[in-house]
């Protein structure tokens, strides 16, 4: 095997083990919404998505970053063999982070009242995002070991601390919103208003979970370090570069790494502290009650929101394991792992956000009643019209990792405040000429992501020369789910007549749409034999196809 196919078979392991850590984490996520969601309602959901908005904005001006710099930083030492400045990048790092983060966790904390009231509207959630507050230095501390791992081109560790932060968060949430709904409850009394403070507390026991399951991935990553430390030393002692760099040095290449970075995701996530500013002043000028501007936004944060992030994650997942090594072929001006594993990109997150945007689709509202006990067909049809928003952010979050990891860091930041415009004046039309209330939001937010698809392309393509076979990348996978999209349609309804059971309907049409999917690009061509060679268990998954004479 080539050293280009063995970078780019390791690089999609990676990505691929990245990939079912964050599948699972949040499948995990979205099982525990559903109980949560009964517990604290579509107010609670309000008041849970106002604190994660204000957090999210403060994690990524903070500490969002941090990993992909120190993955990147690490990675670009290791490939050069330099043991010694890469034990200084980490140590620079966890100094940077426990700075960033203690200022972040102070501000948060003692500014909650002024983010929550007077910012966004929603004093009540003042109390969930107090509880979030010491998670952001958690965090920060936890970034930088994560990147550190993936620098040294393993995301295992990673991959378990997250999907244990997942389960530890999904347990304590229920667990403490159960506990809190009733103190609110006692609370209000008092106060006279017992749901708002039943909604308020049930949110901050959701975010105790985030905290909960955040310090349980911070003992995990300091365990692997631990174990891995005596190993890592011995590198460090052998490193015989004479020149080592200074942690002022490191620190100032950590911040200029982090800079760029940083400006494009708060850019995006701005985005939403935007939307939900706009949507919520002008619905209430329309004359909208408080009460179904909560509602349509509590369903949008924690129900739409939540599903599309499920399959959206894949492609964050594949940036991430594709920034390290992209990196290192960049340094080593590998030009042509450098287009493979481009390609390679492409074309992995395209198999799955095409079925997926098809899926959630045409089982819109009954996946909606299923997992939210939500009937209502608003809920259904705003993941109708959002589902494509699925293909979309999945490019956009793999281009800006790939730009990143080709040292085009200014080139997300500037599209992404092209995009940010372009979505603002979009919003602002819908709302006040077309009167589309939530679903301006939801049509804005895939027309940003769409908008920095096309922005990012150029120069990606620019830089690398690599090019897409779009049959392969994209019409395949289209034709292939739009069968299975007319299959799932017509199984669900059959059953939906057999049995009247939505549970039951649903599970048959999933697994009948996964297994047409998968026959149909086999058969197209779709997926190859070296596709499936360089994911994990693909030899077992081969084994299968040919015995089905699905695979030549």
């Amino acid at each position: 095997m080539s050293a280009a196919k063995k970078s780019d078979h390791n690089f999609l392991l990676q990505g691929s083990i990245l990939a079912i850590a964050q599948i699972v984490s949040k499948i995990v996520g979205l099982l525990y919404r559903i109980p949560l969601t009964a517990i604290i309602g579509k107010r609670g959901n309000d008041y849970y998505g106002t604190a994660f908005e204000v957090y999210n904005i403060i994690l990524i001006i903070s500490s969002f970053s941090i990993p992909l710099a120190v993955s990147k930083l690490v990675a670009a030492r290791i490939a050069k063999g330099e043991a010694k400045n890469t034990k200084k990048v980490l140590i620079g790092s966890l100094a940077f982070a426990a700075i960033t983060g203690a200022v972040a966790a102070f501000l948060v904390y003692f500014f909650a009242d002024f983010f929550t009231g007077t910012l966004l509207k929603t004093p009540y959630s003042i109390i969930a995002l107090k509880v979030l507050s010491p998670t952001l230095f958690i965090v920060a501390i936890v970034g930088v070991l994560r990147g550190f791992f993936q620098g040294l081109n393993t995301t295992m560790p990673s991959a378990i601390s997250q999907i244990a932060e997942q389960i530890v968060n999904a347990v304590v949430s229920v667990v403490a919103a159960v506990a809190l709904v009733g103190y609110g409850l006692k609370v209000g009394g008092v106060l006279n208003d017992p749901e708002g403070y039943r909604a308020a507390y049930g949110a901050a026991g959701g975010t105790l979970g985030t905290l909960s399951g955040a310090v349980v991935a911070l003992i995990f990553m300091v365990l692997v370090f631990c174990a891995y430390y005596r190993r890592f030393n011995r590198k460090v002692r052998k490193d015989k570069h004479k020149y080592t760099e200074s942690y002022a040095t490191i620190i100032k290449i950590l911040v200029l790494t982090i800079v760029p970075v940083l400006l494009s995701t708060t850019l995006f996530n701005v985005s939403a502290i935007i939307d939900q500013g706009i949507f919520k002043n002008i619905a209430n000028a329309q004359g909208y009650s408080p009460e179904q501007i909560s509602d349509w936004w509590g369903v949008f944060s924690g129900q739409y929101k939540v599903l599309i992030n499920v399959p959206i994650s894949i492609s964050s997942s594949i940036a991430a394991s594709a920034v390290p090594a992209l990196t290192m072929a960049y340094e080593r001006k590998d030009r042509k792992t450098l287009r493979s594993q481009i390609h390679s990109a492409y074309r992995f997150i395209m198999i799955f956000a095409f079925p997926c945007t098809a899926g959630l689709m045409v089982l819109a509202q009954p996946i909606m009643e299923l997992l939210f006990a939500d009937s209502d067909p608003t809920s259904g049809y705003m993941l109708i019209v959002g589902s494509i928003a699925v293909i979309f952010y999945s490019i956009s979050s793999l281009s800006n990792g790939l730009l990143q990891g080709i040292n085009k860091l200014r080139i997300p930041v500037i599209n992404a405040i092209i995009a940010l415009v372009l979505h603002v004046v979009l919003l602002l039309v819908l709302m006040e000429f077309f009167y589309l209330n939530i679903y301006a939001v939801i049509i804005a937010n895939a027309f940003y992501a769409a908008v920095m698809c096309v922005l990012n392309a150029v120069p990606l393509r620019k830089s690398t020369h690599a090019r897409q076979n779009v049959k392969m990348t994209y019409l395949i996978p289209l034709v292939s789910s739009a069968i299975m999209g007319l299959v799932v349609f017509g199984v669900y309804n059959l059953f939906m007549k057999i049995s009247s059971s939505n549970l039951l309907s649903c599970i048959i049409a999933i697994v009948l749409g996964m297994i047409v999917y998968a026959v149909a690009m086999l058969l197209f061509k779709g997926i190859t034999r070296h596709d499936m060679e360089r994911i994990p268990k693909g030899e077992f998954l081969i084994n299968i196809a040919e015995r089905l004479h699905l695979l030549r």
